[in-house]
């Protein structure tokens, strides 16, 4: 296997997140829904969590292929305002698969140079951005787990 092969194979592994972490599937497929808004101490809940992840997970992806993106405000635009529902958490999880599998696909697609500078950022690649994917959505998910049990 050459390089790129290799590691594309090992950002697809990193991004299904089952070789050191527990995967966003099944994570999100059995969370508990009643227990979506649940607080523990001054923890986020578990739809603030998924929002978040959506969110940013979205905001990445479109950095990544977007010409026309545009940069959203920090924290404020990152974050749900409003409890989530039990039809909101199931088009979120829709979502949060959605735009992973995009990732997916991107960084499975040979034509894109996962090395080479995202021609409207300041320096970043898709490699850079699919780790910070995978890095994120591994450190809310942990949260998550938690907060489900």
């Amino acid at each position: 296997m050459d390089k790129d092969k290799s590691l594309r194979a090992h950002l697809l592994e990193l991004l299904d997140g089952e070789s050191a972490h527990i995967s966003l599937e099944s994570v999100l497929g059995g969370f508990p829904v009643e227990k979506i808004n649940r607080r523990i101490g001054d923890s986020q809940s578990a739809w603030e969590l998924l929002e978040h992840i959506r969110i940013a997970q979205w905001d990445i992806l479109d950095f990544s292929t977007n010409p026309e993106y545009k940069e959203m405000e920090w924290p404020d635009d990152y974050w749900p305002k409003e409890n989530g529902t039990p039809q909101a958490w199931v088009d979120s999880v829709e979502q949060v698969l959605a735009d992973l599998q995009a990732m997916r696909d991107l960084v499975a697609d040979e034509s894109i140079d996962l090395h080479a500078p995202i021609p409207h950022g300041s320096g970043q690649t898709v490699l850079r951005e699919a780790m910070l994917i995978a890095d994120h959505n591994a450190y809310h998910l942990g949260q998550l787990v938690l907060l489900g049990k």
